[in-house]
């Protein structure tokens, strides 16, 4: 066979000796590189559609930290994107005020406390809207700016801000550190609790639009969180048309916030004057994210059906504000909303989904419930309305997020408005993803992807990762990740392999289902014949050097294959994993999730936590191993991995253990990730390394 590599190594040679111009040989991307990316988030399009606000996320490498700066973009992408003065100080959260004429952001140049500000399209300068005693986690402006909504982090039986703010300090004082918990959650995420709630205030603006008065409280007494922990933000709440009612999801902690996921939608006066009136108590799944129409004339929202279940299908649910009556838009429609807007003239619903390993932006007509798609190939992680038509951010394996304008008229193509890491990403060889299916569990048709390894020879036999991905209600799908990024194996020299087994999102609903109270079967048997359909159709994949590497629910199969499907596996890589199923149910934070995977508690269901307890066959066990942990993670414990640990040394097993004591669930800082990926990449090359080219 003529080696491709060849031909392409001539062609540049002749290419450069007639232009007489040095071409640059392709660059090898690495976990450095990938951890100094720029990185854009939260696009935002002005009201009259010209211009985009977007966050840039810069990274300090040496310093092992990050910035972030506010750009505006042109929506037409004709001029390029400049970066606006009063980014110096810090600024997060920006959002356009109704008429377009001010922006408004979070910083926390004021005396270290985050507060609201406003610039002007010049950016200028800032002027301090907001005086709060605690950091402003989120916030919206009304549509008449006359008040501004903003969260703060207070203890819930206090009458007023002045209460927290002393309790606070009593506690710094105290000389004991003990503390004292009579509820879950003791710890969620990566915090322990301290007996703060998130709650909303309103602060009404003078005609300078900076704070006037007291702020009043709009879930004065109320036992919960809006914005929700761990990860809520505005999209929690709304404010009316009219200026008159908020509108956000919360859940009564109570005695059983750890286990139940009842999220109910709750609608409050901005001037205080009416009782919390909740919206939703009909049902006990989980309700979140509202949002209103231009014209006041509906509200929609997203909602489950299952109470207990997180990952049940996110159905949108439609209310005339005139009659009160709620009705599910599209119900027949087997994806699940990730997130919703309408359209400018509020005959449509935008919604962002899981598609057959795409996520994309979808329209639903609301009279007839019709879907049709507004997007292709890709990801599309945040999108926002313009008159228009959408903004939005798209990548894929291939490279990470850029904005896109998309004019809705027929026929027109999306216009790339940034072009960022240019020149960072010019010369990097990418590895080619191709995605396949097959028949897995139940003769079901069953997705993957595999990825060519960068500067790829159809001569050569390639060592394989072969990845898997948490949730496990989640996807591998065609997306960019700076955690589990595919790229950078594939610019190591490996091939990689991904399989969207049983539970994964995006393939309807039974799918997602098909894996609870299932953990170690129907998942195991798509990986197996993925690996088997992989191999036999790709001649690339060298079988016999593949290590196998997971997160999460990853990293639990990695210790469930260790002990039942070791023998394709030269290494096995481990982060974050479940060891013991019974120790989980009992330490974890949110119950709800163990106790639904496995159809009840432990002391109900022994029986069901230990049928696919990877504790269990930890005698079967004959892999290398590299176990990762976080010290922060109280999602999967600590302990988990220390007895992942433990079990293969005392066994006298080759093993490492990598722990990151200020790191949670992910690996997040740049230094970190880099070491992260030096340590598995090591791992990786010590049994499967690539052959040299000859």
């Amino acid at each position: 066979m003529i080696n491709s590599l060849r031909i392409a190594a001539s062609a540049i040679a002749l290419s450069a000796a007639i232009t007489g111009v040095a071409v640059a040989a392709p660059h090898t991307f690495t976990a450095k590189d990938m951890a100094s990316l720029e990185r854009l988030s939260d696009p935002r399009v002005s009201p009259d559609g010209a211009w985009v606000l977007y966050d840039l996320r810069t990274v300090n490498f040496v310093a092992n930290k990050s910035a972030h700066d506010l750009w505006i973009a042109d929506a037409r992408g004709k001029i390029a994107p400049r970066k606006l003065a009063v980014s110096t100080g810090g600024v997060g959260s920006a959002r356009w005020s109704a008429d377009g004429k001010a922006i408004y952001f979070v910083s926390g140049r004021a005396g270290g406390v985050d507060q609201v500000f406003r610039t002007d399209l010049t950016g200028e300068s800032a002027v301090q809207v907001t005086s709060m005693p605690f950091d402003v986690g989120a916030y919206k402006v009304a549509p008449d700016g006359k008040t501004v909504v903003v969260s703060q982090a207070v203890f819930p039986d206090c009458p007023d801000l002045g209460c927290t703010a002393a309790r606070l300090d009593a506690r710094k004082a105290q000389k004991n550190s003990g503390v004292v918990h009579d509820r879950l959650f003791v710890s969620h995420w990566d915090t322990w609790a301290d007996g703060t709630q998130n709650h909303l205030y309103a602060v009404k603006l003078d005609d300078k639009g900076v704070a006037a008065g007291a702020p009043v409280s709009l879930m004065q007494g109320f036992d919960g969180d809006s914005p929700t922990k761990p990860f809520g933000g505005d999209d929690d709440f709304t404010i009316a048309p009219d200026s008159k009612t908020v509108v956000f999801s919360a859940k009564v902690a109570g005695k059983d916030e750890a286990w139940t996921t009842n999220f109910d939608l709750w609608a409050a006066a901005l001037d205080g004057s009416t009782k919390l009136q909740n919206l939703t108590a009909g049902n006990k799944a989980w309700d979140a994210a509202p949002v209103f129409s231009a014209d006041g004339k509906w509200a929609a929202y997203r909602a489950m059906k299952r109470p207990g279940f997180e990952a049940d299908r996110f159905g949108i649910m439609l209310r005339d504000q005139a009659t009160g009556v709620v009705r599910e838009l599209a119900a027949d429609w087997d994806r699940s909303a990730e997130a919703i807007a309408f359209s400018r003239d509020g005959k449509s619903i935008y919604a962002l989904a899981g598609d057959v390993g795409q996520v994309k932006i979808f329209s639903i007509d609301i009279k007839s419930g019709k879907v049709t798609p507004l997007t292709g190939d890709g990801h599309i992680s945040a999108f926002d309305v313009a008159p228009q038509g959408l903004i939005y951010t798209a990548d894929s394996l291939k490279g990470p997020a850029q904005i896109f304008a998309l004019d809705l008229k027929k026929g027109a193509k999306p216009v790339q408005l940034t072009n960022l890491n240019a020149e960072a990403l010019k010369d990097v060889a990418w590895g080619e993803p191709e995605q396949f299916d097959f028949k897995g569990w139940n003769d079901e048709t069953v997705h993957g992807f595999v990825l060519k390894p960068a500067n790829f020879d159809p001569a050569r036999k390639y060592p394989v990762a072969f990845l898997i991905h948490g949730g496990p209600q989640g996807s591998f799908n065609n997306s960019w990740s700076y955690r589990w990024n595919p790229q950078v194996y594939a610019n190591a020299g490996y091939a990689v392999v991904m399989v969207d087994f049983h539970g994964s999102t995006g393939y309807g609903q039974g799918f997602t289902d098909a894996i609870s109270q299932h953990w170690g079967d129907r998942p195991l048997e798509d990986l197996q014949k993925g690996w088997a359909f992989a191999t036999g159709k790709y001649g690339f994949l060298d079988a016999d050097r593949a290590c196998a590497l997971g997160a999460s629910y990853g990293g639990y199969m990695i210790n469930w294959i260790a002990g039942n499907w070791n023998q394709p596996w030269k290494c096995l890589v481990n982060h974050d994993g479940v060891f013991d199923q019974r120790a989980m149910g009992y330490s974890t934070e949110e119950l709800w999730f163990t106790e639904w995977e496995n159809g009840g508690t432990f002391y109900d269901k022994p029986e069901n936590y230990e049928r696919f307890n990877p504790v269990n066959h930890v005698k079967a066990w004959t892999k290398p191993m590299l176990v990762v942990q976080g010290g922060k993670d109280y999602r999967i414990p600590l302990t988990q991995g220390l007895g992942t640990f433990t079990a293969l040394q005392r066994q006298g097993i080759e093993s490492k253990f990598l722990y990151f004591p200020d790191e949670n669930h992910w690996v997040l800082k740049p230094q970190n990730s880099v070491q992260w990926h030096t340590e598995v990449l090591g791992w990786l090359d010590k049994y499967t390394a690539p052959k040299k080219a000859q």
